[in-house]
């Protein structure tokens, strides 16, 4: 009996008390935010945990020194709002305009107080169905065959309060600092809880442990007031500008670089973090020393009896002894809260301090957990900027596609277009969306071909890592080959040891579009979908296998890629190649002579002209063709009955008399007749 009502209470434990949702979403940043916004906007049933009392709670203590690195370009010339994302890498994606971050701040680079009460704005205007005060303390699965993914999510709460879930998205962001553990590390001050008071470091000798951003902000704080700052690291200082990286050294806090090349005291220095000891003297200095000179010694003895580095070489660089140790290694993921059922796995190498996951930013461990935000960066880290606001608010658009389309049978939004305008449906692409900006080499736009290549399927934004899965994952069809947009550095342009301002560093010529080495467009063409096995075998440093034909349209010095001959003609020539037929665009004079001469007409003549469509001709446009040396000029022809020279019927008229007329495809006239 007391077995049976031991297993009754657990059925109505997990039967009654479990609070259920379709979505559960852990962590309200910016990431968490972003997913419950699209979840909101398709009418899910979905729920937000934040631990703290507001969104946004990183923002509120990070970085210490309150200046955001993040770009806020309040003007960039155009009115174009998709293209004006691509300079605004603080704003989330929505559809209300007045949660743009440059109605919070004119700051080039903002403070985070502003990031936080931006935050706050989304939540609360957006009406964001976000559970504050409630921080999730252990998850696990509950097998059950009739669950979307075969096993339901249940999650308990700092109140024992239980909560099941369909599918999990955790945006929880990396908040667990760095810690190095050798001799001595209890002396070392975190980044997190050092003061940021200048006046509390005036004339004392501070050693720096790190090289990234926060450690540069703190060294650029104190810079003004310390004896000299030591900084080290185990490996050498890897610049934005050159690795193009992000989250790589910005130039906002590079200071000490300069101090330290112009030999104003203060130095750069590489050495394994592990390998070091602090031994602590009677007057509260802190000396370093390796750890092997420890061996076999009892560090509380004193200083006296420890053997230091420059006890046998006299010019040991750290020599001097320190009045603090700042540890500024950065954050990892939390991985104490998920049971081992889930396989939440560390990255190997230099992206352990993230989970595995897929390039559908979906769990390796387990099917319906998908990563968002900062603690994605595993697939494109250093290569794109999937760990920050600019480039995550995509990824988090695309993995919610793919679960509409998993879980509701909504396929991956696409628009249906004419052959004929698949040039202009590029270049237009190319030249404002802000995604394939941002999140280069990572995210594509995927052109599907309908059969005979007479229309093409549109898709914006796919993650090419899962290229292969593209028709299971998107509910669309690639039988008849398909074209993969994607934005792409120069080879051998970026990396810690490159000169990226050596003369002829661009290219300007559109026969050496191969060689471009700034961020440009490259358009993939495959006759088939490549498989998982072409995934896995692409070469090194390639983001997709090899296609039957590639298209470098060359770099452009103002981003701007709609130069007539440098950068639209070699690109409609390669789609023409590709697919075996004619995309230029005709005057209707010149289809009614080609309906007369030849067999097959063009696609825009078929399309257009043949469907009571396209550009009538009229005495501006004709005399804009004559000037351009489209059409001949025929207003001195002596015409014969009452008909005025200009009109348009007696120009088709002549066209039909006169073999001789010679003709050619209008150019200029495109984004006209678009307009």
């Amino acid at each position: 009996l007391g077995l049976a009502l031991y297993a009754g209470s657990l059925f109505a434990v997990s039967g009654a008390t479990f609070l259920y949702h379709d979505y559960c979403v852990i962590g309200a940043g910016p990431a968490g935010l972003q997913a419950a916004y699209f979840l909101q906007q398709a009418g899910r049933d979905y729920i937000v945990f934040e631990r703290s009392h507001a969104p946004g709670s990183f923002f509120a203590l990070y970085p210490r020194h309150r200046k955001l690195i993040s770009i806020n370009k309040q003007y960039t010339g155009k009115s174009n709002s998709e293209f004006n994302l691509r300079h605004d890498w603080n704003s989330l994606l929505s559809h209300d305009r007045r949660l743009l971050f440059r109605h919070y701040s004119r700051d080039f680079f903002p403070n985070a107080d502003t990031m936080v009460r931006y935050l706050e704005d989304f939540a609360s205007l957006l009406k964001l169905q976000v559970q504050y005060n409630t921080a999730i303390i252990h998850v696990t699965l509950e097998k059950n065959e009739q669950a979307w993914n075969g096993h339901y999510f249940l999650l308990t709460d700092q109140d024992r309060k239980s909560y099941k879930c369909s599918s999990l998205l955790v945006a929880a962001g990396m908040w667990v600092p760095n810690v190095v553990n050798f001799p001595g590390s209890e002396y070392v001050e975190g980044y997190e809880t050092v003061s940021i008071n200048p006046e509390d470091f005036a004339g004392q000798t501070v050693l720096i442990l790190g090289r990234g951003n926060s450690a540069f902000e703190t060294a650029e704080n104190i810079l003004g007031v310390t004896n000299f700052i030591h900084m080290v690291s185990r490996s050498r200082v890897r610049l934005s500008w050159a690795t193009h990286y992000v989250g790589d050294l910005r130039a906002i806090n590079n200071g000490l670089l300069d101090t330290y090349q112009l030999k104003s005291l203060d130095g750069l220095l590489e050495g394994d973090l592990e390998d070091l000891a602090i031994v602590k003297d009677k007057k509260g200095k802190l000396h370093i020393t390796l750890r092997f000179y420890l061996e076999d010694r009892n560090i509380s003895a004193g200083i006296d009896s420890i053997t230091l580095p420059q006890d046998e070489l006299d010019n040991f660089a750290t020599r001097a002894p320190y009045d603090r140790v700042i540890r500024c290694l950065g954050w990892k993921f939390d991985f104490s809260i998920y049971n081992r059922s889930l396989r939440m796995m560390p990255g190997k190498g230099n992206i352990k301090k993230y989970p595995q996951i897929k390039p559908s930013y979906e769990s390796r461990g387990t099917r319906g957990l998908f990563i968002l935000g900062t603690a994605s960066h595993s697939v494109d880290f250093r290569k794109s900027a999937g760990g920050f606001i600019h480039g995550f608010r995509y990824t988090t658009r695309a993995v919610h596609r793919l679960l509409e389309n998993r879980h509701h049978g909504v396929p991956w939004p696409s628009t249906v277009y004419p052959i004929t305008q698949l040039t202009n449906s590029i270049i237009k692409r190319v030249n404002e969306a802000s995604g394939l900006y941002q999140m280069f080499s990572v995210l594509a736009d995927i052109i599907l071909l309908r059969e005979n290549a007479t229309a093409f399927e549109y898709l914006e934004e796919y993650p090419i890592g899962v290229l292969a899965e593209l028709e299971m994952q998107t509910g669309r069809k690639a039988r008849n080959g398909l074209f993969v947009i994607i934005m792409e550095y120069g080879r051998n342009f970026s990396g810690a040891d490159k000169d990226v301002f050596y003369y002829n560093r661009a290219v300007g010529e559109a026969q050496h579009a191969w060689q471009s080495n700034f961020l440009h467009p490259v358009i993939y063409y495959y006759k088939h979908l490549p498989t998982e096995r072409e995934m896995k075998r692409r070469p090194p440093d390639w983001p997709l296998p090899r296609p039957d034909a590639i298209h470098h349209i060359v770099e452009d010095f103002l981003t701007d890629w709609t130069a007539p001959n440098a950068h639209i003609l070699p690109l409609r020539r390669f789609l023409e190649n590709c697919l075996s037929t004619d995309l230029r665009h005709f005057f209707a004079e010149s289809c009614f002579l080609f309906a007369f001469t030849h067999q097959k007409l063009p696609p825009f003549c078929q399309q257009g002209y043949l469907r009571m469509q396209g550009l009538v001709g009229s005495q501006e446009l004709r005399h804009h063709a004559v000037q351009a040396g489209l059409l001949q000029d025929y207003t001195h022809t002596d015409f014969s009955g009452d008909r005025p020279p200009d009109s348009h019927d007696g120009s088709q008229e002549q066209l039909t008399r006169d073999h001789a007329i010679p003709v050619r495809p209008l150019q200029h006239l495109v984004n006209a007749k678009d307009e």
